[in-house]
Order: C-alpha cells, then structure tokens, then sequence
C-alpha cells in the first residue's frame, strides 16, 4: 500500500499501513510515566441505583469515570494557553491540521556545571544540519533524547529536576517555523525555574507576537529501531476545550 504526501514542492510516498506509534498508553495505576505531582491516573466505575458500569461485575454495559491530567500523565500536547490567561486559547481552536512533515533527530542533553541535563542548541543544530534531509524545512521537530532509556515509558518525574531545553533552542525553531514540536521529556523548561517558562515563551512568542498554531508535545517515546529521519506525522487529541490533552503522534516515514 503507497500514499503521498506534497511539502514543498515535493512528493513524497509512505506506507499508511505503517504507522509508528510514539504516545505512551494512559491505564491507571502507579506504574505509568508521571510527572508534575500528577496524580496516578484513575478509573471510576459507575454506579447509579441497581445499574453497574462494569460488565465483569455483571453489569450490561462497561461504564467508566476516567481522573487524569493532561501535563502529568502520559503523552499530551498543548498550546499557548498553557501560559495564557485568555480562556479562549484552547488547543481545540488551536490545532486545525493534523498532518505536518516531520523531522527526527536524537540529541543527548548535556550536564552543566549547575548540574542541570540541558538540551543545548549546537546539538539541535548539528543534527539538522547534517544528514540527507539538511536542505528540507520540517513543520514539526522530534527530539529523541539519549540514551534512550526504556525506563523512560514508566519514569516518575517529579522532584528529579529531568534534562530540559536551553530556551535558545525554541527561539531557534521559532526562526525556522518549526511549529511543531516533540520530545520524550516532561517539559520543555527546567522542573522548577520560578515560573519563568523561558522554552514555552520563547517557542510561542507570546504575548508579544503569539504563535496560536504552534504545539509542544511532551512525554512521547521514540523507540531505538525507528531511524533519524523525515516522517509524515498525524497528531491526534481529543476535541476537549482546554490548554492541553492527552495525544497520540503517529509517524509515517517517507521516501522521495
């Protein structure tokens, strides 16, 4: 099966039955990725007078309460509101495309003499910069960080102070109209920073010239065998008025 896809000027041809999978599965209980303090995401089972939301407890229908938040449990994306006090920047008015060529790069955060594992620019740079896919402007960037530890699909995050960007990094894809961006980390900012956001503000441009379409999509996971390189990617999130929701990117990856 082939498809194609135009950027460009460009074709390019993928497999659309090939999809990549880089979300990590939202299930409750303690041994899920969580960062922030979240609370371990929680399912409810239903109860109103004789009827039971639960088939295995000899109910007609599964029925179910789902607890979670979004920037502490799993994989989620999330726009400008997130630093925003306008209720209208939501990522359901935000998002409006769905489909965007992507580029993947692994990139290992470095230790600084604060002791801080910091994602630096030269390293961003030095990864798209080189390869066969150089010349071509991505939508969307991908960030694998490394190594790439497998814990990483059931690290609890909070309180370990994780790798994080060097903000010129956002300003740095800001300037390229990479509007899109991904990485297996919680956060795009240092855990605690004192509220500056330096990564999120630069990245968003906001308030001063806000970029209401651009994305940050936290707490993905890029298994080893999926190669560096040039991917169609589909973001998909539910339809839920708020700053962020849970998500799940699939890539494609493309050849031409």
């Amino acid at each position: 099966m082939s498809a194609t896809y135009s950027h460009h000027g460009r074709t390019f041809a993928f497999d659309p039955a090939a999809p990549l999978d880089i979300s990590l599965p939202l299930a409750p209980g303690a041994g899920q990725v969580n960062c922030f303090w979240a609370e371990p995401m929680q399912v409810e089972v239903i109860r109103v007078g004789s009827f039971v939301g639960s088939v295995a407890e000899g109910g007609s229908t599964n029925y179910q309460r789902v607890h979670l938040t979004p920037h502490g449990n799993g994989t989620h994306t999330e726009c400008y509101g997130h630093i925003s006090p306008d209720p209208a920047a939501t990522l359901n008015r935000c998002l409006r495309r769905f489909l965007f060529v992507a580029r993947l790069v692994s990139v290992p955060p470095r230790t600084q003499p604060s002791g801080n594992a910091v994602v630096l620019l030269e390293d961003v740079c030095r990864a798209l910069e080189s390869g066969p896919h150089a010349g071509l402007r991505p939508e969307a960037l991908i960030l694998r960080t490394l190594p790439n530890d497998p814990a990483k699909r059931t690290r609890h995050y909070s309180g370990t102070n994780p790798a994080y960007l060097e903000p010129a990094v956002a300003q740095y894809l800001t300037e390229h109209h990479i509007d899109h961006l991904l990485l297996d980390l919680p956060s795009v900012d240092r855990e605690e920073d004192g509220g500056q956001l330096l990564a999120h503000h630069a990245f968003w441009q906001y308030p001063h010239a806000t970029r209401r379409h651009a994305t940050i999509t936290e707490l993905i996971f890029v298994p080893d065998e999926v190669p560096d390189g040039l991917y169609l990617l589909n973001l998909q999130v539910t339809s839920l008025e708020l700053d962020a929701s849970p998500s799940k990117p699939v890539l494609y990856a493309l050849n031409g």
